[in-house]
């Protein structure tokens, strides 16, 4: 194998383990894209991200992170609500009341944090959107 079928074989490897890693840059159609076509656009993608990562800047998108996130705030909320609508039964109503909205909270806040758009850190969203401008594509956002 040639050394430049190589790397292109390498390239498209990465791009394959880090597909689902996070969010992708989304292309506007130009003249670029509509010239080489999106595989050669994913290849220059993943071209840029590669760059942007060795030049030590990193996505910081953390689904596990976004999901923690969003437990803590559902069992805070959902405590609060749930001992404001306990307080009609005194002490116990307002203990139940907490619990049980502490647990629902904990699971809608999960479940929320967990599908929550994952969107890269702007450092690095910016170096990556500056090195597709470079190549000739433009970014439209990310998804």
């Amino acid at each position: 194998m040639t050394p430049s079928r190589r790397t292109v074989a390498v390239l498209i490897l990465l791009s394959w383990c880090t597909a689902c890693v996070g969010p992708e840059p989304q292309l506007r159609s130009n003249k670029q894209l509509q010239f080489y076509g999106k595989e050669k656009a994913q290849l220059e993608i993943d071209i840029c991200r590669m760059k942007v990562e060795g030049a030590g800047l990193r996505s910081g998108v953390r689904q596990s992170g976004n999901a923690a996130t969003g437990a803590v705030l559902g069992v805070t909320l959902g405590g609060a609500v749930g001992a404001s609508a306990g307080m009609v039964g005194g002490l116990p109503g307002v203990t139940i009341g907490a619990a049980a909205g502490a647990s629902i909270g904990l699971i809608i806040g999960l479940l929320g944090g967990t599908f929550k758009p994952l969107v890269p850190d702007p450092p690095y969203a910016d170096a990556v959107a500056k090195c597709l401008k470079e190549r000739g594509y433009e970014v439209s956002g990310w998804e």
